[in-house]
């Protein structure tokens, strides 16, 4: 009887803790969309309050599609998460195939080598990688922004892809060699599929913070035609005079495509994270 009470105290406490996390990380995303629906003057007069039809208004919103080209912002900042995503799950998946499956010199060297670009922020080359992005001419271009993140991603996608492909059956990729199928086919058409868990989970952990990266559109991007929407949306912020509708009524916009692609790949989120926690 006290271990069933002692487990239902700790499942409750756990549940709690987890609620509060999920409330103070939803918080700003609240005041933000809230007031993102309101006038300037009940955003400052109020900010937790909802909009009601006096302090309702969409001012911000069409502030920012008519005078700050967020459509282009939108589109470049799709354009380099969708890319640089790519890169890294391909590549990612396929290095990591390589060090689950294969057996050589330097596979544990080449494995630490590359967890070690987990701890180390990419920030910190930032000089070096503007160095040579002026080098090769790819300032004020995508490709520029989509190397980084695919740099930046590359590391964590590595990690933790290695660690679900290990637990691939080696009787099943045996049997597609048997079969004769190439290592490109037992990659793409038995690997894959079984670790679709891992790759959405690799997909959320790299998106958000290549969707919400304020450094190097700054540092790589900054012209008109290439901007991003964390970017676009300091046009509205001003030494004096900050549009805050604008502001928040780009960032409101700027959030949805996360909460699409969390909601497309929750479960495979979910799973991923809970496989990964048992093995």
């Amino acid at each position: 009887m006290s271990t069933a009470r002692s487990s239902l105290t700790r499942t409750i406490a756990s549940h709690a803790i987890l609620i509060a996390y999920t409330l103070l990380a939803l918080f700003p995303v609240f005041v933000i969309v809230v007031n993102a629906f309101k006038a300037r003057r009940d955003i400052f007069n109020d900010p937790l309050a909802l909009p009601n039809p006096e302090s309702f208004s969409l001012v911000g919103f069409e502030t920012v599609t008519s005078q700050g080209n967020f459509l282009l912002y939108f589109q470049n900042s799709l354009i380099v998460t969708i890319a640089s995503l790519f890169c890294v799950l391909l590549f990612g998946a396929m290095a990591a195939f390589a060090l689950s499956e294969y057996r050589f010199k330097f596979n544990p060297l080449m494995g630490l080598y590359l967890a070690l670009g987990i701890m180390i922020p990419i920030r910190l080359g930032t000089v070096a990688i503007l160095q040579m992005m002026v080098a090769t001419g790819l300032v004020n271009t995508h490709t520029a922004l989509i190397l980084v993140y695919t740099a930046q991603g590359l590391p964590l996608a590595i990690f933790i892809l290695s660690e679900f492909m290990r637990t691939v059956s080696d009787d099943l990729k045996n049997a597609g060699r048997i079969d004769g199928l190439s290592e490109y086919k037992i990659f793409f058409t038995l690997v894959l599929p079984l670790v679709r868990p891992a790759m959405a989970t690799v997909a959320v952990f790299t998106m958000i913070p290549i969707w919400n990266d304020l450094w190097f559109p700054l540092i790589l991007a900054p012209a008109e035609s290439t901007k991003t929407v964390t970017l676009g949306a300091q046009v509205f912020i001003g030494q004096f005079v900050t549009n805050w509708n604008a502001v928040l009524a780009a960032l409101t916009l700027a959030i949805i495509p996360v909460l699409v692609l969390y909601l497309i790949f929750s479960r495979q989120l979910i799973r991923g994270i809970t496989s990964g926690a048992v093995k």
